[in-house]
């Protein structure tokens, strides 16, 4: 599919694979190390298209590549389940779905949208905007499109987004946000009373959060008026609203050079605004930092409601509501895990599916859709996840910059 670009400006580096490479397991470490991220589970998503010059210390054939994109045909579903290609879209990250249209937030400078049909089927990629500066969180309220930048929100426009003229005159919403690009990508979401949500990562691996860093606050997008709900958070990409209850839950992926199994990702509940969750003192679950291991943690700390997997690096997922689908999967958790570089042996790279009660809390987990890894070489990172009106489940891969759609018939 062609790209269509609304204005014909040149446009900034972006951090993304080729669609004809694949990178191993220490390609992805020595990325992690280029692009600043010291540590994140989350960092490192593609690599860069320029010359780049080896940190001191890593040796050149830890850039192996392998060749070829991933194979449809290689991701294991459950009997019924399908996957195909449904849009391309370049470093495709966080989505959000509107009324016959779906806009994708990236790491890099742009926003794109892609219009679908009745019948699901995806337009022309169309550009929405460049020149911004890590623009990974999207929300919809009332039709108007809102875009977390790493330094502001901004609302697009005043009018209700129109995919087929996306063009619009940014309006800053809100605080400055912490200009760090480490875990700077932000996540959002649109709560039931029509505010907006904004994950804030820490700057660090392990550290103590300062200002806002480390934080889930909420804006209201009509005067900008701000709050902090959640402290005590390493790097959450991943926020969703529970459809019947309201609550919101999110993601937090765990400190890294702890160990390959230490400590555990996290799905966590803010079910109280001001909670704090534990960060730094805990660098995932239960599992103390061993920076600050000798520091008393302040008391009234919440836990997750699920431990997963250590390193897997959890992101976007959904409260499923569809019909297409089985009906198992009413009501549980369809969640996008971006895959581990700080591990011995790479986990991750998958959707997991996460069996909940009726308020949303979680009760087990098992694989959904595998494949992106094989045998220590890695050819998707699976990024967010939204369900279209039909039912069917949209998965955003910013290694390959593609989107793709599941489906589900009987078999």
């Amino acid at each position: 599919m062609s790209i269509v670009r609304i204005r014909d400006t040149k446009m900034t580096k972006q951090f993304r694979a080729g669609r004809s490479n694949k990178l191993t397991l220490a390609a992805f470490a020595t990325a992690a190390l280029l692009l600043g991220a010291c540590g994140s589970d989350e960092t490192g998503a593609s690599q860069s298209t320029e010359t780049i010059e080896l940190p001191e210390g890593v040796p050149a054939e830890a850039l192996v590549q392998a060749d070829g994109p991933v194979s449809l045909s290689d991701i294991g579903l459950p009997d019924g389940f399908a996957i195909h290609e449904w849009a391309q879209v370049d470093g495709a990250r966080s989505m959000v779905v509107g009324d016959g249209f779906v806009v994708i937030g990236t790491q890099g400078d742009a926003v794109y949208t892609v219009p679908f049909d009745g019948m699901m089927n995806a337009g022309e990629t169309r550009l929405v905007a460049e020149d911004l500066t890590l623009p990974n969180g999207l929300a919809l309220i009332d039709g108007v499109l809102y875009i977390a930048e790493q330094v502001q929100l901004v609302r697009w426009g005043d009018a209700p987004f129109d995919p087929a003229n996306p063009v619009q005159t940014p309006v800053k919403v809100g605080p400055d946000l912490p200009d760090l690009s480490h875990h700077g990508w932000r996540y959002m979401a649109t709560t039931s009373d029509n505010q907006l949500l904004i994950a804030l990562g820490s700057p660090c691996n392990i550290c103590t959060p300062e200002g806002l860093q480390g934080s889930i606050i909420k804006v209201d997008p009509q005067t900008g008026d701000y709050a902090t709900v959640a402290t005590g958070i390493r790097n959450s990409v991943g926020v969703t609203i529970h459809p019947q209850t309201g609550v919101p839950f999110f993601t937090d992926n765990g400190a890294d050079m702890m160990g390959d199994d230490t400590p555990p990702g996290e799905i966590n509940a803010l079910t109280q605004e001001g909670a704090n969750y534990g960060f730094p003192w805990y660098g995932g679950g239960h599992d103390r930092t061993p920076d600050f291991a000798d520091a008393t943690p302040p008391e009234g700390l919440v836990f997750p409601v699920m431990d997963m997997d250590p390193h897997a690096a959890g992101l976007g997922f959904i409260f499923y509501q569809g019909d297409m689908l089985p009906a198992a999967y009413k009501g549980s958790i369809i969640l996008a895990q971006h895959g581990s570089w700080n591990r011995t042996f790479p986990i991750g790279y998958r959707l997991m599916h996460v069996m909940t009660d009726a308020d949303g809390m979680p009760t087990s987990k098992q694989e959904f859709a595998t494949g992106w890894l094989d045998k220590g070489d890695v050819t998707g990172r699976p990024v967010d996840v939204k369900e279209l009106p039909d039912g069917s489940i949209l998965v955003s891969d910013d290694m390959n910059g593609v989107i793709y759609r599941i489906t589900y018939s009987a078999p």
